[in-house]
Formats: C-alpha cells, sequence, structure tokens
C-alpha cells in the first residue's frame, strides 16, 4: 500500500527543509549557529505536537510501543541531527548555502553504509553504483577553485562532511526508533516519533544556552517572528523525512532527498546572490544522476 508514497514525501520534505535552512540562516546573524539550531527544534515542537495529536485520531487503533530500542535510536538519533544542524549551518557560512547543502548530501553513502554495517539495511548492485557516483560527485563539488581561497573552502567542507555524517546517522537511528515503536503502522509511528526526538533536543539544547551562553537564548526568543516560520517549515520536513524512513531504507530516502541541492542552488542564487561555477553544475549532475540509481534498491 505504502511502496511508492515514501518518494513524494521525501520530495516534499526537502523543500521544507531548504526553507527552514533559509529562515535558519536569516536567524544565525543574531543568535549565532546553535541560537540557529535552537530554532529549527523549539518553534517547531508545537507544530509536530499538532500534527502527531492529528495523526493519532486518525489510527485510534494503534498501540505504540515504548521500548528500550526505541528509546536508544531515539536520543542517539536526536543527538546526531542537533550536530549535523549546527555544523550545516557553519558550513553554509564558509562554502555558501547552495554548496554547504549539497555537501550535506554526502550522508547519502554515510547512510548506506551505517545502514549496512549497523542495522544490515541491503541495497542492489545498482544503487551502490548510485552512491558511488554521488559521492564523486560531492568530492568535485567540494574542492577548492583557487589556492588562496583553500583554507575556507576546505573548512566549509569538512563542516559539510561533517553534517553529513551525522545527518546519515542519525537517519538510520530514526528509522530504526519508528519501527521499534510500532511496526504495523509506520506512518503514525513516524508522526509521534517528531514531537518526541524534538522535546529531548529542545530540552537539552535549552538547558546547555541557559548555562553557558543564556544572551543566545534571549536572541531566539526577540526573533520570534522569522523563528516562527522556520520552526513550522522544520516540523514538515521532520514529518516526512520520518514518515520517507519508516517506509524505506535511510540510503533510497537520502538520495531522493538530494534534490534539495537544486532547491538550495536556485533558494542561494535568488536569496543570497550567491553564483555556482560550471564544474559545480557538472557535478550537481553527477550527483542527480547518482541519485536516480540509488533510488532503484
Amino acid at each position: 500500500m505504502f511502496t511508492l508514497l515514501w518518494i513524494p514525501v521525501t520530495i516534499a520534505a526537502s523543500a521544507f527543509q531548504v526553507a527552514r535552512n533559509a529562515l535558519q540562516r536569516g536567524v544565525m546573524a543574531s543568535a549565532g549557529p546553535w541560537g540557529a539550531t535552537l530554532v529549527r527544534f523549539l518553534f517547531g515542537l508545537p507544530f509536530s505536537i499538532l500534527f502527531a495529536t492529528v495523526a493519532f485520531l486518525v489510527v485510534p487503533a494503534a498501540h505504540p510501543h515504548f521500548g528500550t530500542a526505541f528509546w536508544l535510536s531515539a536520543v542517539t538519533g536526536a543527538a546526531a541531527q542537533v550536530l549535523a544542524t549546527a555544523t550545516l549551518l557553519m558550513a553554509m557560512h564558509r562554502a555558501g548555502f547552495a554548496v554547504a547543502t549539497a555537501l550535506q548530501q554526502s550522508s547519502l553513502p554515510l547512510a548506506a553504509l551505517l545502514g549496512l554495517a549497523i542495522y544490515h539495511d541491503r541495497l542492489n548492485a545498482i544503487a551502490w553504483m548510485g552512491v558511488v557516483i554521488t559521492t564523486v560527485g560531492l568530492v568535485a563539488l567540494s574542492w577548492p577553485a583557487r589556492i588562496e581561497s583553500r583554507a575556507q573552502s576546505l573548512a566549509g567542507a569538512a563542516f559539510g562532511l561533517a553534517s553529513g555524517l551525522f545527518f546519515g546517522f542519525s537517519l538510520n537511528a530514526f528509522r530504526h526508533a519508528a519501527l521499534a515503536m510500532d511496526a504495523p503502522h509506520p506512518i503514525l509511528a513516524a508522526m509521534l516519533c517528531v514531537p518526541i526526538v524534538q522535546a529531548i533536543q529542545t530540552a537539552a539544547l535549552v538547558l546547555i544556552l541557559l548555562l553557558r551562553h543564556p544572551d543566545t537564548v534571549r536572541a531566539v526568543l526577540r526573533s520570534w517572528r522569522a523563528s516562527l516560520g522556520a520552526g513550522f517549515c522544520g516540523a514538515c520536513a521532520s514529518s516526512g523525512w520520518f514518515v520517507a524512513l519508516a517506509l524505506s531504507p535511510a540510503a533510497p530516502v537520502r538520495a531522493v532527498g538530494v534534490v534539495e541541492a537544486p532547491m538550495a542552488a536556485l533558494a542561494g542564487h535568488r536569496l543570497f546572490r550567491e553564483t555556482l561555477r560550471a564544474k559545480q553544475i557538472v557535478a550537481g549532475i553527477a550527483v542527480i544522476a547518482g541519485v536516480i540509481l540509488t533510488s532503484l534498491y
């Protein structure tokens, strides 16, 4: 029944993610990377609670199970996603909005390898070929163009790849958190997972920032109007990712999610006046070709 539903859901999640990232980047000027990271979870939590409540009312016969396997995967994924968001924002600061978003797609090969090593998710030979092609495209995309810009470029690439690693880990963890909660009702389980994970992330970040950087929390609260938009887009994106991951292994979901790279390139050009070189466009085409192959798992 849900065989191909994960594909349009992933595309929609990618679009909302690009919108959220753009709004977060605007908040980062006043609140810093950790403040902008908090925005995603704090202001997204009310919306994700609303979405989960609606989903639970639609499927009243479900019996979610909150066992050890669920909590271990949920907490691990929550921590990894916080680190992924912060490193992505740092990559955007150093490498630009479009390139940083593309570098984040390194979560595709990393998600495939982590899924195989930890959770034993299997992909066929064609899908693995797509992973390799996408990885080569990402390397070409991140290679610095000029010697004098190499330090800045490599710093941006390092943060972008770190973001991909953390996102790849969180994708696999969230998939198995949803399956551990209620495998017969994957969409409901995914929707219930989102507010639980966001509540963990919000509580941890608020506590840490209040203890170490209270001015950051005040800056976030002052920018609540812009933050509400980021929170709504973040809740929609997270709900979409969780639903897709409950229906498919992490690597194909991340592969289709690479469509956010051209979306981010367009957004970066329109919103931040960023431009892409010919090499980056060719590398982006290679990434898209790899995505198509990987989705044929």
